[in-house]
C-alpha cells in the first residue's frame, strides 16, 4: 500500500499535474502524506505548499523536527507566515524552543502582537516543564452559569479551542475550581446551574512540575486532558493526551539510549551526522575503558595466584559475565519501574530486600549449574583436575557472590542517581556490568584464597 502510494506521487510529479497532486495529497490522511514526505524528502516543501493550508498545519505539526527545520528553510514566506500563525500553541512553541537564534526571531515576527506574546510568555517556561507542552486555548465557564449558557458559549469559542471533550470551571478570579466533561453538560437540563454538576474531584498539573510527572498522571487517571495552574490554582492552560505521548515517546527513545551506554540522540539516527554520532558515543566508551583498566589491575594482583593455578583464568570470563548480566537485568527493571512511577527512592529498602533474596536464588542456581558442568568435565576428562570438588567450590560460591553483589549494584545505583539529581538512566547497563567486573574479581580470588590455600595456593 505504501509503495503504491509513493508510485503514484511519483507518476503526478512527473507528469507536472500540480491541480492533480493537490486533490490527491488533500485527499489522504495526514500520516500517509508524512509517509510520503519520509520518502521522497526531496519534494518536502512541495507537498506542504501543495496542500490545504489546514491540511498543511496538521501534517508540518507531525513532522520531526530536523523536517520541520528544512521546510522552514525552504518555504515561501506567505505559506510560511500561514503555518507558524496556525500552529497550535503548543506546538509552535515546541517548535519555537528547538530553533537556534534567527530562525526564531524570523518567526516570531510573522507572528500577530497577541500571538508573539503568548509564544514568548511559553518559551519563559524551563524546557522540560508542563508549562512548554500546555496551551492557553480551552473552554472555561463561570461557576454560576447555566447549562444553556455553557452550550452557547461552547458553540461561540469552541472551535478555537484545543479540546471540547472537557470544559472547566473557574471563578471571577480565573481559580481553577473543577474540570467537567462534555458528556454531564450535554445530558443535563438546560436550566441547571454549572456549579451544580462539579464534583470536586479536580486532578490539575502544576505549570513547573517536570514533563516526566504529567506523564505518569495521564496514565493512572485516564484522561485525554489535564488543566494546568500556577501556585495560586489560577488556570493557565491544559494539556491534551497527544503531547504526552509524544513527549513520553521521546523520554523511552532517551532512556533506551542512554542505557546502551550513548548520550540521547536529538535526531532521528539516520539524520544524525556521523561526527555527531561518534562524539555522543565516545564518552561513555572513553569512561567505561578506564573502568575496565581497572579490571587489569584487579587481575594483575592475583598473577601469582593464577600462575600457579591455571585453570582460574578459565572460569574469570564465566564469572564476570554472570554478574554483569545480573546487574544489567537488575538496572533494567529499576529503571523501568521508576519510569512507570511504580518504584521511587522512598521505596529503597522494600527493592534491597527483594533483590536480596533474588541474588541469592539467582546465584544459588548458577552455583549448582557450575558445579555440576564441573562434575560432568571431571567425569568426562579425568585429567581435569584432581580437586575439582574444590575448584567447583569457588566457581559457585563466587558466582552466587558475585550475582548477588550485580543485582544489587544494578538496584541501588538507579535510586542513588535519582537522589542526587542525576539520570537514572546513565547508570545500568555498561556502567554496572563494568562496576561488577572489578568487584566480580575480587570475589572469586577471595574465595579461591579461602579454598585453595594451602592445596594449590
Amino acid at each position: 500500500m505504501e509503495e503504491l502510494l509513493v508510485d503514484e506521487v511519483l507518476e503526478l510529479l512527473e507528469n507536472d499535474s500540480d491541480k492533480q497532486l493537490k486533490l490527491y495529497l488533500n485527499e489522504l490522511n495526514i500520516s500517509d502524506v508524512e509517509h510520503l514526505i519520509d520518502e521522497l524528502p526531496q519534494y518536502a516543501v512541495k507537498f506542504i505548499e501543495t496542500l490545504s493550508i489546514k491540511r498543511a498545519v496538521n501534517v508540518f505539526r507531525i513532522l520531526d523536527f530536523p523536517t520541520q527545520e528544512r521546510i522552514i528553510k525552504k518555504l515561501q514566506s506567505n505559506k510560511l507566515t500561514e503555518i507558524v500563525r496556525q500552529l497550535p500553541p503548543d506546538d509552535r512553541t515546541a517548535l519555537l524552543g528547538e530553533l537556534k537564534g534567527d530562525a526564531v526571531k524570523k518567526l516570531l515576527v510573522l507572528l500577530p502582537d497577541n500571538d508573539r506574546i503568548e509564544a514568548l510568555h511559553l518559551l519563559g517556561y524551563k524546557e522540560d516543564s508542563v508549562g512548554r507542552m500546555m496551551t492557553p486555548d480551552f473552554i472555561a465557564v463561570k461557576i454560576d452559569w447555566t447549562v444553556s449558557r455553557v452550550l452557547s458559549h461552547i458553540r461561540r469559542y469552541g472551535k478555537n479551542s484545543e479540546t471540547i471533550d472537557v470544559v472547566y470551571v473557574i471563578d471571577k478570579d480565573g481559580v481553577l475550581l473543577d474540570d467537567i466533561r462534555i458528556r454531564e453538560i450535554l445530558l443535563a437540563d438546560p436550566d441547571v446551574k454549572i456549579g451544580e454538576l462539579t464534583d470536586n474531584r479536580l486532578i490539575a498539573l502544576k505549570v513547573n512540575d517536570p514533563q516526566e510527572e504529567a506523564i505518569n498522571v495521564f496514565k493512572m487517571n485516564n484522561r485525554v486532558a489535564l488543566p494546568v495552574i500556577d501556585d495560586q490554582n489560577v488556570l493557565l492552560g491544559i494539556v491534551t493526551i497527544d503531547d504526552i505521548l509524544w513527549i513520553a515517546h521521546e523520554e523511552y527513545s532517551e532512556d533506551i539510549q542512554k542505557m546502551g551506554g550513548t548520550q540521547a540522540l536529538d535526531e532521528p539516527y539516520l539524520d544524525v551526522p556521523v561526527f555527531e554520532l561518534y562524539k555522543k558515543r565516545v564518552v561513555w566508551l572513553i569512561v567505561l575503558f578506564f573502568g575496565e583498566l581497572l579490571t587489569i589491575a584487579a587481575m594483575s594482583n592475583f598473577e601469582h595466584e593464577i600462575a600457579k593455578v591455571v585453570i582460574l583464568a578459565t572460569f574469570i570470563p564465566l564469572i564476570i559475565s554472570s554478574g554483569g548480566n545480573s546487574g544489567s537485568q537488575a538496572a533494567t527493571l529499576i529503571i523501568q519501574a521508576m519510569a512507570l512511577g511504580e518504584v521511587t527512592i522512598k521505596d529503597w529498602w522494600n527493592v534491597l530486600k527483594r533483590e536480596i533474596f533474588s541474588g541469592i536464588f539467582l546465584g544459588t542456581t548458577l552455583c549448582l549449574l557450575s558445579f555440576s558442568v564441573i562434575l560432568v568435565w571431571h567425569l568426562v576428562m579425568p585429567s581435569f583436575s584432581t580437586h575439582y570438588v574444590l575448584i567447583g567450590l569457588v566457581v559457585g560460591c563466587s558466582l552466587v557472590g558475585v550475582v548477588l553483589w550485580g543485582t544489587l549494584m544494578g538496584s541501588m545505583l538507579p535510586l542513588l542517581l535519582k537522589k542526587l539529581g542525576a539520570d537514572p538512566a546513565a547508570s545500568s547497563t555498561p556502567f554496572v556490568a563494568t562496576l561488577v567486573d572489578v568487584t566480580g574479581l575480587l570475589i572469586y580470588f577471595s574465595f579461591a584464597m579461602l579454598f585453595l590455600k594451602g592445596v594449590l595456593l
